[in-house]
């Protein structure tokens, strides 16, 4: 069993550690909050992720299948409920909606 001095001592040690990892990015976005690089990465980042998002997903589908009829729709109506909507989380529930009924039924094996 370790001493009583050692076992506050990790204690302590883990809890400033711990602290230390929470606080920093606090102290490191202050400065960036003005940088224009900053601002715009915030304008364009998440356009770029989503259509990075769907590439990946996208990528081995293959298109003259069946199969990628299921996931074509749900793209085709995420887009469309989006457009119509501008509502991120009712085009996402759509579309997920879509392909969801549309595996389950459809193209059930």
């Amino acid at each position: 069993m370790p001493d009583t001095r050692y076992a506050i001592a990790a204690i302590l040690v883990t809890a400033a550690v711990t602290w230390a990892l929470r606080a920093l990015p606090f102290a490191a976005l202050a400065p960036l909050r003005a940088s224009a690089t900053v601002r715009y990465l915030g304008t364009r980042m998440p356009a770029g992720v989503m259509v990075i998002l769907v590439v990946y997903c996208l990528r081995d589908l293959p298109l003259v299948q069946p199969r990628a009829l299921a996931p074509s729709a749900a793209l085709a109506v995420t887009i469309g409920v989006h457009l119509w909507r501008r509502n991120a989380l009712l085009s996402i529930l759509a579309g997920t909606a879509v392909h969801m009924v549309l595996v389950g039924t459809v193209f059930a094996r």
